[in-house]
């Protein structure tokens, strides 16, 4: 009896939850029209707009805070970059480590077990190629002049370009070098940035393990510090999405690089220029820097080839077939299998791939669009953000 009673007054208090909530909100104001005039309703299925900063000191104060944190990225790049690649490698690894974790292997066992299989393919895989690409750097003495002289034929078109460059250097008023040319300043842009990469590969590894042992609490203290439910879900939300979305984008980058790596490993032992193991892993680590990769890869493969080839169509043979290999896979493949996931504004993709090779090298290369994705996913689901996220969008 007292049950029934009890759960007569529940359903009543919940038929009248409502009512109460109706009474309790505010009246909104009707929207209003240019003209000061009542506003038409909202058509259906009409998209709701984006909200946009209007507050002036907004708009001023995020500005300054935007480019003061640029320039602290900037002069702390030594520790910020293995920061974010460690970060990035743990969204990675972490599904293998709660793989191990449902295994009842502990946490601190696993992430160090992880961190070490890194550490051990990356040696490994350095060390196995440091013989042949000592062997092929001892052949470039010997093999830059035949280069030289078999691209003699396009000397007259380097000459009328170098003079071409020289006169808009007279025109704009700038000083060129001396003794330096377009294509060695282009390299050592290049390769700027190679050494603070290898030496920040230790700290990375340092990073990496305490953020598998540890990444998760910073998480936990995101949701206690959000004030309410719909915050801490939305915390969430966006950090499972991240892990998602860069994890699926990081394994699908991986394994279409080794088979670019494999491909390229197979054209180089089929075009007789040998060492497949160097030219693949060299294919495929450059597979990981958007466009200026395989730039670079092309420029290399047709240095190998200049120097085992006797004539020039077989010289620029394997630059051709690696540059084939690259378009297959950067042009269809990959894009295809990206698709449902990523849709960056390739426009914002090249400009985020020379600013953050600008910042930090290298490094900065490999991580522009790993950063500009994440970027975009926080974007999307914070609301304030959301007209910078469909900006991103391609």
């Amino acid at each position: 009896m007292c049950f029934s009673m009890l759960d007569r007054a529940l359903s009543a208090g919940w038929a009248t939850l409502p009512r109460l909530e109706q009474r309790m909100k505010p009246a909104e104001a009707e929207p209003r029209s240019l003209s000061n005039g009542p506003s038409h309703p909202q058509a259906e299925g009409s998209e709701e707009a984006m909200p946009l900063p209007a507050d002036p000191q907004v708009i001023f104060l995020g500005g300054i805070f935007f480019i003061l944190l640029l320039a602290a990225l900037y002069f702390a790049a030594e520790i910020v970059w293995p920061l974010f690649l460690a970060f990035v490698l743990s969204l990675l690894l972490n599904p293998l480590l709660r793989f191990l974790d449902r295994l009842h292997i502990p946490r601190v066992l696993g992430a160090l077990l992880l961190v070490a299989v890194v550490l051990a393919l990356v040696v490994g895989l350095g060390t196995a190629i440091s013989g042949p690409a000592a062997s092929w750097a001892a052949k470039l003495p010997d093999g830059l002049p035949r280069l030289f002289q078999r691209l003699r034929f396009l000397e007259a078109p380097f000459a009328a370009l170098q003079h071409f460059w020289q006169q808009i250097e007279e025109f704009a008023g700038w000083q060129s070098g001396t003794g330096s040319s377009a294509a060695s300043a282009l390299l050592a842009k290049l390769f700027t940035g190679t050494r603070s990469f290898a030496s920040g590969f230790f700290t990375t590894l340092l990073f990496l393990f305490f953020l598998l042992v540890a990444g998760e609490i910073f998480l936990q203290r995101l949701v206690e510090i959000a004030p309410r439910f719909s915050g801490k879900r939305q915390v969430v939300d966006i950090a499972n999405q991240i892990e998602s979305d860069i994890s699926a984008y990081l394994l699908t980058i991986t394994a279409m690089n080794a088979a670019v790596g494999i491909a390229t490993a197979a054209v180089m032992w089929l075009t007789g220029v040998g060492d497949p193991l160097l030219w693949g892993t060299i294919a495929f680590v450059l597979n990981f820097v958007p466009i200026l990769g395989p730039l670079l890869g092309v420029l290399i493969f047709l240095l190998a080839g200049a120097l085992v080839a006797k004539t020039v169509w077989l010289m620029l043979l394997p630059a051709g077939l690696y540059l084939g290999i690259h378009l297959v896979e950067g042009e269809t493949i990959t894009p295809m299998l990206l698709a449902k996931r990523f849709t960056l504004n390739p426009v914002i993709v090249i400009v985020s791939l020379i600013f953050w090779f600008w910042m930090w090298g290298v490094p900065g290369a490999i991580l522009s669009v790993p950063m500009l994705a994440i970027a975009k996913i926080v974007c999307d689901r914070v609301r304030p953000l959301a007209a910078f996220g469909h900006f991103l969008e391609g």
